[in-house]
């Protein structure tokens, strides 16, 4: 019961934070408009499951949207579910002779194989997640990059900030932020919740399971 009520203070907080927003916007030339405006989601990196290790997201109004509970160390797959239970997306570490932190990305369940590569998987991956190695000239902003399908060329996203102090965008290829990771602190007095609650804001048209998978790749990767 504690922890409900804790999700439901978080989720209050929310709530007042996209009040704010669409206030502050209010004498817009473009306001926002129901279906229009980004959704806020708070990431809280614990299970509701005893003993378990993972992670809960809620939405403004309280309600359990997506959850993790087969989260501990580096786990070679990840199952991210929705409030009831179902799959929403599997990530597998890619297993190969690559030095850098690779993973695949597939829609709900992704079989009983595990596999070492895409190939021998009875799915085939929406996507594939490379961490970033700063090198030379590279942008050390520059966190992972999201490639489609199997492939690792022609990035579709690319995710960039620190994902350490709970400061990251994720942007598509014309540079258009998608979704971002940010602090979250309460609405009254700015008290910080650390870095074990934050906010997930995504903007419409993109998913916002994705989204959430993106962010359990990212903890994988930086952590």
């Amino acid at each position: 019961m504690k922890m409900i009520r804790f999700l439901k203070s978080m989720s209050r907080t929310v709530h007042e934070e996209h009040h704010d927003q669409l206030v502050k916007h209010k004498t817009d030339p473009d306001p926002y408009h129901e279906g229009t405006c980004p959704s806020s989601l708070t990431v809280w990196r614990k299970s509701l499951v005893i003993s378990c290790n993972g992670f809960t997201v809620i939405d403004s109004g309280g309600n359990l949207v997506y959850r993790v509970d087969n989260y501990s160390g580096r786990p070679e797959e990840i199952t991210l579910m929705d409030g009831s239970g179902i799959p929403v997306h599997t990530m597998r570490r890619c297993k190969t002779l690559r030095l850098v932190d690779s993973w695949f990305v597939y829609e709900g369940e992704a079989g009983d194989h595990h596999c070492r590569t895409s190939s021998k998987s009875s799915k085939k991956p929406i996507c594939s997640v490379r961490k970033h190695v700063n090198i030379l000239h590279s942008n050390p902003n520059v966190l992972a990059h999201v490639f489609r399908g199997s492939s690792d060329k022609g990035y579709a996203y690319v995710i960039e900030g620190s994902y350490a102090h709970r400061s990251c965008k994720v942007l598509d290829e014309s540079r258009k932020v998608v979704a971002e990771i940010k602090r979250k602190e309460a609405s009254k007095g700015g008290i910080s919740f650390g870095h074990e609650v934050f906010v997930l804001v995504v903007q419409p048209g993109f998913d916002p399971g994705f989204a959430m998978a993106l962010v359990l790749l990212l903890d994988q990767m930086c952590s």
